[in-house]
């Protein structure tokens, strides 16, 4: 339902304007049944322009600035990844048959995926596109795909919805962006569904990570669900996690010569799960805000309020998407691993050596393995484009609420982690690294 619909009770009846709007939001509503909310204003996701990594390149492309070379063995990627500053070391190998060009993928013809802050890559062996997803701070997650067909002038082309299907629901915070899903997976890569299916993100168990995914990298007694293949007919019982277990070489397993390198680092894969799911939240704080104005605007037009006049209902909304992506931010309720987590490529050193860092040289990019993911656990995607531009509004609110909780003698539930002294490293590296949040403070 759009937000007009979502107000208290106690509103009706006190107008007939207000009636009559209500009644024409729900006839409106009723005449646009199949749309995604944010396909409507005021988020107007398919009519408002995108401005990302991808249409910042595209002109470029368009006015001669640069040159996209083209790759007989893997097409476009290799210099997309280029121009974007993608680097193979976050290689993810995907053997279940999850996406755009399913009958290309299976166990022995993995897709690939690649990823910045800003920006995921797919490619899959003999594909026709290069399937992307741009980070766009007002739209959040924009859809593209780049045909492989060598041509002098390369075109981006957005997705009208059909990506739409699977990357807008309940498992991405119910807004257009990017998923790690896990699932059971068998010999010809298509999912068995009855065997049970994940969203994976820094909370979950390492036991539901991974399913379809070729995974590289040493975990101790961990298991995962990655580089397994399942037997529908045999039932869920008698899948061998050690099968899949500390697997550093997929030689035995896949033929890797066609892939930009030979690992699907799980380093990277962890990485990737955190930022897919903090993605979502920060586009979802983002529409909560938007709606919310728009929401006031209308009610304060039809109650002769004052034109700033912000409701309780908007408050509590609002209030609830930003609480909510605070404490993931702040890695609440994450997965307390066992085991020292270590990766097979160069990821985890140059992820960790990335900044901006503080005068003791700490940063958000440092990672920890031996217990969590993160040696300072606050996300590193607030220093990402999206978060940077949200409302100010929100974003003061956020660096509000974050002090608030790096203060508190008490933590929250599901934020035990946050010891003193790392509550005092995390408001250092935020002073010196992130002066938005400082002016708020």
């Amino acid at each position: 339902m759009v937000s007009s619909l979502n107000h208290p009770p106690a509103v009706f009846g006190r107008t007939p304007v207000l009636l009559c709007m209500v009644l024409f939001s729900l006839s409106q509503i009723c005449s646009a049944q199949g749309l995604f909310d944010f396909e409507r204003p005021p988020i107007d996701y398919h009519q408002t322009i995108a401005n990302n990594s991808i249409t910042q390149l595209q002109s470029q492309l368009d006015q001669g600035k640069t040159t996209l070379k083209y790759s007989d063995q893997h097409g476009y990627l290799p210099g997309l990844m280029k121009l974007l500053e993608v680097s193979p070391t976050t290689q993810a190998l995907v053997y279940s048959k999850s996406s755009l060009q399913l009958r290309r993928i299976n166990p022995t013809t993995p897709r690939a995926l690649y990823f910045n802050d800003e920006v995921y890559l797919g490619w899959v062996q003999g594909g026709e596109v290069v399937e992307i997803i741009a980070t766009d701070p007002q739209l959040g997650s924009v859809f593209y795909t780049l045909s492989q067909r060598p041509i002098d002038s390369p075109k981006f082309i957005q997705d009208k919805g059909q990506c739409l299907q699977c990357h807008a629901a309940r498992r991405t915070q119910n807004v257009p962006g990017p998923v790690v899903r896990s699932l059971f997976t068998s010999h010809n890569g298509q999912p068995v569904f009855n065997f049970g299916t994940y969203v994976s993100d820094h909370t979950s168990p390492f036991s539901q990570r991974w399913g379809g995914y070729y995974v590289t990298g040493t975990h101790g007694n961990m298991r995962h669900m990655g580089n397994i293949l399942v037997d529908a007919n045999q039932g869920r019982s008698a899948v061998d996690y050690d099968d899949g277990a500390n697997v550093t070489d997929l030689s035995k397993l896949v033929n890797t010569k066609p892939y930009l390198t030979n690992e699907s680092d799980i380093v990277a894969l962890m990485v990737l799960e955190h930022q897919t799911q903090i993605q979502n939240l920060i586009t979802f704080a983002h529409y909560e805000e938007v709606r919310g104005r728009e929401y006031d605007k209308s009610m304060n037009a039809a109650l002769d309020r004052d034109p700033k006049f912000q409701s309780e209902f908007t408050k509590r909304r609002t209030t609830r998407s930003i609480d909510t992506l605070v404490r993931y931010l702040l890695f609440a309720d994450e997965f307390q691993l066992t085991a020292h987590v270590k990766g097979t490529s160069a990821f985890t050193e140059t992820f960790s050596k990335r900044g901006p860092r503080d005068n003791h040289d700490r940063s958000l990019y440092q990672l920890d393995l031996q217990t969590r993911l993160f040696r300072y656990p606050l996300s590193y995607m607030i220093y990402s484009s999206s978060f940077k531009q949200l409302p100010p509004s929100t974003l003061q609110r956020i660096a509000q609420k974050l002090q608030q909780l790096l203060t508190a003698d008490v933590n929250e539930k599901g934020l035990e982690h946050l010891t003193p002294k790392i509550k005092i490293a995390l408001l250092d590296i935020l002073k010196q690294t992130h002066p938005q949040f400082v002016k708020y403070w």
